[in-house]
């Protein structure tokens, strides 16, 4: 793969895996203190994508098909995940019910390498992502920032980069800036998602001011004290932010810049006499 350092292009439709999607926000579906709440808050949000854990709804039985044909009527795309797998094995097993299960391709790879800060396992991850690409699947790899691992992703068959902000259900936004902005331009053509650690709506427009094409983001919202109105926050957001770099943002100074020029302006005396000297100069 070659890959330059070039700067990010502007914006096109948002497509994954030859899909448009209308939103550049992506949901998760737990924590939310109700079903309902949730359903409420993802319409709110108009989120065209989101994601499902296999692992978690499989272990509530009947309850957590319910939820399924919930979450299915939202008439989103879904995306299931592999939250909680920690080898390239267990994740690709579960991909495999997930395809059976919710009749889509699609899936987001989580191969996690720490129980504390849930740290992607980016060996495990490479390892998963080429054989799921091999049996057709659309894989969302969930990464870290390396830019390494990414090019073996992209290698592997993977057209979307999901690189984390900060640890999962953190709230700590965008803990390395510079990594993720070379990241962005390291891959202009490709489209990224800041996926996890996002607290704050403004965390959200950052990302998309850097030129991210999405953010995937769950804790923040579901754990709003009011998720609805807090869903539609994150939208605005992500609206504002998009907004913002396809105008072009200024770049920044080290030195002041005034906004009014100086040159021509009328100097006036204390008795306002323009152009007159103060008397002893």
């Amino acid at each position: 793969m070659t890959a330059h350092l070039t700067s990010a292009p502007k914006l096109k439709p948002l497509t994954f895996y030859g899909v448009e999607v209308a939103s550049r926000l992506l949901l998760g579906t737990a924590l939310y203190p109700s079903p309902q709440v949730m359903s409420e808050a993802v319409r709110a949000s108009k989120a065209g994508i989101v994601t499902v854990s296999l692992r978690r709804e499989a272990a509530r039985g009947k309850t957590g098909e319910r939820f399924l044909e919930l979450v299915k009527a939202l008439g989103v795309h879904l995306l299931p995940n592999t939250a909680g797998c920690r080898s390239a094995k267990e994740a690709i097993t579960t991909a495999e019910m997930a395809r059976e299960l919710l009749d889509t391709d699609w899936i987001k790879l989580e191969v996690i390498a720490n129980d504390d800060t849930l740290q992607p396992d980016l060996f495990g991850l490479v390892e998963a992502a080429a054989e799921l690409n091999k049996r057709g699947f659309k894989v969302f790899p969930y990464t870290t920032e390396d830019l390494g691992a990414a090019e073996r992703l992209v290698a592997a068959g993977c057209e979307v980069l999901m690189p984390w902000g900060a640890p999962i259900g953190t709230g700590l936004g965008l803990n390395n800036r510079y990594a993720l902005k070379t990241m962005r331009n390291y891959f202009p053509e490709l489209p990224l998602v800041v996926d996890a650690g996002i607290g704050a709506p403004s965390h959200a427009a950052e990302a998309m001011e850097m030129g991210y094409d999405a953010v995937l983001l769950n804790t923040a919202v579901a754990k709003a004290g009011d998720p609805v109105r807090m869903a539609e926050a994150f939208a605005k957001a992500l609206e504002a932010g998009r907004a913002a770099f396809e105008s072009g943002l200024m770049e920044p100074r080290e030195m002041a810049s005034p906004s009014t020029p100086v040159a021509g302006t009328p100097f006036f005396d204390i008795g306002g006499t323009p152009g007159a000297k103060r008397a002893g100069s």
